[in-house]
């Protein structure tokens, strides 16, 4: 195990290999800062997909991806095979990231430093109470908006909520809590997320209560949606100035969009991410309530369910109207990450997908006092 000393000592080599300078990190808090959560440097390594992602365990057929890309942002997981080719229909929403250590009995040791300065805003220290097992949530502030990153399946955690962390700080050693996860395949599971609603709470109480406790808030997993954390590495290495608007264009294509009635001026998520609707160019949550936007709102998913683009219209809508903009002949649930339904010129929004669009379109109420 490495120590929080040798983590901190090694943090201008590891600025180095995400593409920036210590003098690019000074310039503001608000640009987007990244290292790696562990000393796993092999995504940077021609080839070194295999050393760096945690394989999954199947049965490898010809025309199927190796086990090591399950570990991959993305429909990694779940094949199937269709009229098209193989497909895989289960969606990852963050990267699983190998240890390099390991006791003789197979626990790995690898510490679990923070991606990037910011506050704890969550700890679950419950293993059994989620997939996640052992998580913690820290808020990062890039660019006016918070983004939230995710260390899953620890072994243990070392921070609190409220501690403020800098860039690499040691937050907890990798590990396999969590269902699913078993000493041979220990790793750390890492998202970048957008956060959906702030009134998820009353939206889970409307739609899930009844299923299982929500025992974590706003941070479930439910109300987080991944961005795609590998290539956002990437493509910050190739240049560090990178926004997150640029990025979404160019890592999320538009799949599907939905026609939604307006329950507020603005969605609860424009507040935290107005640049996904370009009729706010310009516009800060701390002016206050915007002009009247219009009748309706269309927002535009990529085929993970991440909405990527929200405009305001006159039309009149009185319930969601889904258009699928990638027409199929493969049943949309394995494409939608089961949000749609059908295939070709027939398709509908899915329970699930329905429930997404209410927690994406329904207002905040602290938001609506504002109104």
């Amino acid at each position: 195990m490495f120590s929080k000393g040798r983590f901190l000592a090694g943090l201008a080599g590891l600025v180095v290999w995400c593409g920036f300078s210590l003098n690019a990190l000074a310039q503001g808090e608000h640009e987007i800062s990244l290292i790696l959560p562990t000393e796993n440097t092999a995504i940077f390594e021609e080839g070194g997909g295999p050393e760096f992602y945690m394989h999954t365990y199947r049965q490898e057929r010809p025309g199927e991806q190796p086990g090591w890309t399950a570990g991959k942002y993305g429909f990694v997981r779940n094949v199937r095979r269709t009229s098209a080719g193989v497909i895989y229909s289960r969606f990852h929403e963050g990267i699983d990231i190998r240890p390099l250590r390991r006791t003789r009995r197979g626990d790995p040791l690898d510490e679990i430093g923070a991606i990037a300065e910011g506050e704890v805003v969550y700890v679950n220290n419950a293993a059994a109470r989620s997939n996640y097992g052992r998580y913690i949530v820290i808020e990062h502030q890039w660019e006016e908006s918070p983004y939230y990153s995710l260390y899953a399946h620890l072994g243990r955690v070392s921070a609190e909520v409220g501690d403020w962390v800098d860039q690499g700080t040691v937050i907890g050693v990798m590990g396999y809590s969590g269902r699913g996860v078993n000493r041979s395949r220990a790793h750390l599971h890492l998202e970048v997320n957008l956060m959906l609603n702030e009134s998820f709470n009353d939206w889970y109480d409307d739609h899930l209560k009844d299923a299982a406790p929500n025992y974590h808030g706003i941070f479930n997993g439910i109300n987080l949606t991944g961005l795609d954390i590998a290539q956002l590495y990437l493509k910050l290495r190739e240049n560090p100035n990178l926004t997150m608007p640029e990025f979404l264009q160019e890592t999320e294509a538009p799949f599907f969009e939905v026609k939604v009635p307006v329950e507020a001026a603005i969605p609860n998520m424009l507040w935290r991410y107005p640049w996904l609707c370009p009729e706010l160019e310009g516009w800060r949550p701390d002016y206050g309530t915007p002009f009247e936007m219009g009748n309706s709102w269309k927002i535009t998913f990529a085929a993970s369910g991440l909405p990527i683009k929200f405009e305001p219209l006159d039309e009149v809508v009185d319930k969601p109207e889904l258009n699928v903009l990638q027409r199929s002949s493969i049943p949309y649930q394995y494409l939608t990450n089961g949000l749609v339904r059908g295939r070709g010129n027939d398709f509908s929004l899915t329970t699930s997908g329905l429930r997404r669009i209410d927690l994406i379109s329904r207002p905040s109420l602290n938001y609506r006092e504002l109104e």
